[in-house]
């Protein structure tokens, strides 16, 4: 072999040897980057799942029959946090026995001590969050009323006591931190509504503007309410929107009849879950499971995947 042609066998040899070695860390890189977008993703389910009512019961549609569906269709979103609404003692007793692997805030307090075994006129707001990816540095609770801190206090009109139950987070695996609040709007009184919608903004101003905060919740009105632009004005950007963009999806309170309630109701999407701060949403669904034709409640499940930016 001429010693050129020597040479260009060794660079040819060089050059085929490099670009394996640029193409394994091309795929490895690739690999590592869809792990860690993996690892930095949080589920976020927001699940109204009606109040454990006798009435229920008797048409056959009650706690008792959909309990384990509820659960079953819950877990198989495989969610990090749910922000429940509309949960009575034995609902949040029933869930924290079929998942123990999660830890759940907001049930307790000296309001719900009153009748331990009927609905009271207030059901909780809980936060539920997986004990392995998440520490909790804080909790609190305040009401919408302009008494806050007295469990159970009304005003504005509003037909029920309505609250805010808060955690504040640490991912365990990142160090980050970040805040989730859980609440129910009233659904009868317009002045309650944008009076409480404005307390939670108040509230959660308190934070540096670029601290991630999560608002889950069903707010009774859908996206055309004043009480969402005060929200939206508050700083808070709505997942579902930011995914598909304006476009009513439909309703998301359904009176356990699905797709069929839509033609003899109007109404639009009352679920929802904003984001505020350094959160980034990469997507984001409304949850029309059901099982043998039984819903796990009046309401469609909503989530949303989000990452710590």
């Amino acid at each position: 072999m001429s010693e050129f042609s020597r040479r260009n066998f060794v660079k040819s040899l060089g050059l085929a040897f490099s670009a394996s070695i640029v193409g394994s860390n091309a795929q490895a890189i690739a690999g590592f980057s869809s792990a860690q977008n993996l690892k930095d993703s949080h589920r976020i389910l927001g699940c109204n799942i009606r109040v454990a009512l006798p009435e229920d019961d008797v048409l056959g549609r009650g706690w008792k029959a959909r309990k384990d569906i509820c659960i079953k269709i819950i877990k198989a979103q495989k969610p990090d946090i749910i922000g429940l609404q509309e949960v009575l003692r034995v609902q949040a007793e029933d869930i924290q026995k079929a998942m123990p692997d999660y830890f759940a805030f907001g049930f307790d307090g000296p309001e719900m001590d009153i009748n331990k075994e009927t609905y009271n006129g207030i059901a909780k707001n809980l936060i539920v969050f997986s004990k392995k990816r998440y520490a909790m540095v804080s909790a609190g609770c305040y009401w919408l009323s302009e008494t806050p801190e007295i469990g159970g206090s009304l005003a504005w009109g509003t037909a029920r006591a309505r609250h805010v139950n808060w955690v504040r987070l640490q991912d365990k695996s990142s160090g980050k931190e970040f805040r989730v609040i859980s609440t129910h709007l009233d659904h009868k009184s317009q002045e309650a509504r944008n009076k409480q919608g404005a307390m939670i903004v108040k509230e959660s101003n308190q934070y540096q503007p670029d601290f991630p905060q999560l608002l889950i919740g069903d707010f009774n009105v859908d996206a055309k309410n004043p009480v969402f632009k005060i929200i939206t004005g508050g700083g808070w950007s709505e997942t579902y929107l930011t995914i598909h963009g304006n476009a009513e999806p439909g309703l998301t309170a359904h009176n356990f009849i699905g797709p069929e309630y839509a033609k003899t109701k109007n109404t639009g999407k009352i679920d929802f879950i904003f984001t505020k701060g350094m959160i980034k949403t990469s997507s984001a669904n409304i949850i029309k499971d059901q099982i043998n034709g039984i819903y796990p409640s009046d309401h469609y499940f909503v989530s949303a995947d989000i990452s710590l930016t």
